[in-house]
């Protein structure tokens, strides 16, 4: 069992949907692992009686051997009992302090943050680990998103020293229109796990994030 967080770096936040055909997952999982990738996270997307911790597990074994931390989406029972690295919460849970309890370890913790700025506090005043603004832009995979207004990560920042991610239909053509804004990474979903080379997709993000305008 993991008594310390891995750590959370900058860069490209992957998200994998477990409802894709698993064996074309993992092979395009293995070969993202092979770039340098921030963190992945398991879209609490599965599938009706899907066998999620078996996967979960596969998941974990391809990440920690690179050292790569894993987190669920909203699921954080899963981290009982597991080597799951954190959660990643759609919505600020109504008990957080209960929930880290319950888990008995340290572990990771992400929130979904839009416009309204008090969920951007909040993560601030319980200690979260980072915040991920979602959506930048239109995105068939962040449809419960609203989308972001720039201003709100402008001020998202003045308020919080947490690291920033930013998510929702980033591709490496619209990747330069962020530049100004203070974020340390980005999440893609589709972008990386729904193109035909994976591990290229992810190079082509990372050659921009080089080039980022602060």
């Amino acid at each position: 069992m993991t008594e310390m967080k891995r750590p959370l770096r900058p860069g490209i936040y992957l998200v994998v949907d477990p409802s894709m055909e698993e064996a074309e997952l993992l092979r395009k999982l293995a070969l993202v692992l092979q770039e340098n990738i921030a963190a992945v996270q398991i879209w609490d997307n599965f599938s009706m009686g899907q066998q999620k911790e078996q996967l979960i597990q596969k998941v974990l074994n391809l990440a920690h051997a690179r050292q790569v931390p894993v987190l669920i989406n909203n699921q954080w029972e899963l981290l009982r009992g597991s080597t799951l690295d954190g959660v990643h919460f759609d919505a600020a849970p109504a008990n957080f302090a209960a929930v880290q309890k319950d888990v008995g370890r340290p572990f990771l913790a992400g929130v979904t943050c839009g416009n309204d700025l008090w969920v951007v506090q909040w993560a601030t005043e319980v200690g979260l680990d980072y915040l991920s603004f979602c959506s930048l832009f239109p995105s068939a995979t962040s449809t419960s998103c609203e989308l972001v207004n720039f201003a709100s990560v402008l001020e998202a920042r003045r308020i919080s020293g947490l690291p920033i991610f930013l998510a929702g239909g980033i591709k490496p053509d619209n990747l330069p229109e962020l530049d100004g804004l203070p974020y340390d990474g980005i999440a893609v979903v589709s972008g990386i796990m729904g193109a035909a080379e994976p591990a290229a997709s992810v190079r082509a993000y990372a050659d921009i994030l080089k080039q980022k305008k602060p």
